[in-house]
C-alpha cells in the first residue's frame, strides 16, 4: 500500500498528461513536480529514524530504504525531464547550462551524490562494505539535501516560501541528529558512577 502511495504523484502526472491538464508549460510543470517530490522524498526518509526514535516504533525503519530509492526515482525523472524533453539530449547546452546555471551545477551535484546510495542500497552491499562504511557512505543523503534545496531557492526568483520550508525541514532534521550526536558524545565521556560501599 505504501509503494502503491508512493507512486502517487507520477501516476497524477501521467493522467494530467493523458487528460492534456499540465497547464500551458507541460515540461515546466513535469520539472517542477518531480523536484517537489525528489525534496519530499529526501525529507520523508531522513525523518524516519528520528520518528523511529521519539515515538518508540522501531518497525518504521523498514520502509526507509523504500523511501530513499523513490527519492532517486523522482530525481532520475527531473534529471530525465531535463535532458531529454528540456534539451533533447544536447550535450553542448546542456554543458553551458551547468556552467553558466549555478542552481542547474548545484542541481546535477545533488543527483550525483544520490547515485551511490541507490546502487549500494542492497542487503549484499551493507555485507560487502560493512555496516561502519556503508552508514558511512550513506550520509552523503545529507549533502544531497541540502544541495537539493539550494537548487530549489537558487532556481526561483520570487516566491521563496516552499524553497524555504524544505530548508526548514531539513534543518530540523538535521539539527536533531547534531544534538543527538553531541548527547551520545557526552555520555560516553561522563565518568562512570562509583558504586556505593555497603
Amino acid at each position: 500500500m505504501i509503494f502503491l502511495l508512493c507512486l502517487g504523484p507520477l501516476a497524477s502526472l501521467g493522467w494530467r498528461a493523458y487528460q492534456h491538464t499540465l497547464g500551458a508549460n507541460p515540461i515546466e510543470r513535469i520539472t517542477h513536480s518531480t523536484g517537489d517530490w525528489t525534496l519530499r522524498f529526501l525529507l520523508i526518509t531522513l525523518s524516519v529514524t528520528p520518528l523511529r526514535r521519539l515515538l518508540k516504533q522501531p518497525w518504521l525503519i523498514r520502509f526507509r530504504r523504500m523511501f530513499g530509492l523513490f527519492a532517486f526515482f523522482y530525481v532520475s525523472l527531473h534529471f530525465l525531464t531535463y535532458i531529454w524533453l528540456d534539451k533533447f539530449f544536447d550535450l553542448h547546452e546542456m554543458l553551458a547550462d551547468v556552467l553558466k546555471r549555478p542552481f542547474i551545477t548545484v542541481g546535477f551535484a545533488a543527483f550525483l551524490l544520490l547515485i551511490p546510495l541507490a546502487l549500494t542500497s542492497t542487503t549484499g552491499w551493507i555485507r560487502r562494505l560493512g555496516g561502519k562504511r556503508w552508514q558511512a557512505l550513506h550520509r552523503l543523503i545529507y549533502a544531497s539535501a541540502i544541495l537539493g534545496v539550494i537548487h530549489y531557492l537558487w532556481l526561483v526568483k520570487a516566491d521563496r516560501k516552499k524553497p524555504l520550508e524544505y530548508g526548514f525541514i531539513l534543518a530540523v532534521l538535521l539539527g536533531y541528529r547534531v544534538a543527538s550526536w553531541v548527547g551520545s558524545r557526552f555520555v560516553d565521556r561522563s565518568p562512570s558512577k562509583s558504586p556505593q560501599n555497603a
